[in-house]
């Protein structure tokens, strides 16, 4: 038994995406859509959020990509699933509305949630 715990934690200290998920736990904190919108990149002095399939996603480390005038800064500030499972990058787009997507769209989405998961914390759940 103590063996096999030893061994458990020897692959975890080798194992950094996993020990970094145990250090960061996605969180569930309350996000209000008003509150979300304020996180687009504009005040330098808050984050820049990325709301998928209600969980919000701080990209601020990534400003190259996500801060005002960049290519997907579109996507701030809201919850842009549907935008992102149709690959659109229109404003109109970036709702949370994915009713009537097709697989294909929605396996697209999913694999946005996983790429993002795998990048940025989750800060919290989009409030209704």
């Amino acid at each position: 038994m103590v063996f096999l715990l030893s061994a458990a934690m020897v692959c975890l200290s080798w194992t950094t995406p996993l020990t970094w998920f145990l250090s960061n736990p996605p969180k569930d904190t309350p996000i209000a859509v008003s509150e979300l919108a304020k996180c687009n990149g504009i005040d330098p002095s808050k984050p820049i959020y990325v709301a998928i399939k209600g969980d919000v996603f701080d990209v601020t480390k990534n400003t190259s990509a996500y801060g005002v005038g960049s290519g997907y800064n579109v996507f701030t500030g809201k919850d842009a699933s549907r935008a992102l499972a149709m690959s659109s990058l229109k404003p109109e787009d970036c709702i949370p509305d994915i009713s009537g997507l097709d697989e294909k769209e929605l396996k697209t989405l999913e694999e946005w949630h996983v790429f993002f998961s795998k990048r940025y914390d989750i800060v919290g759940k989009v409030a209704p």
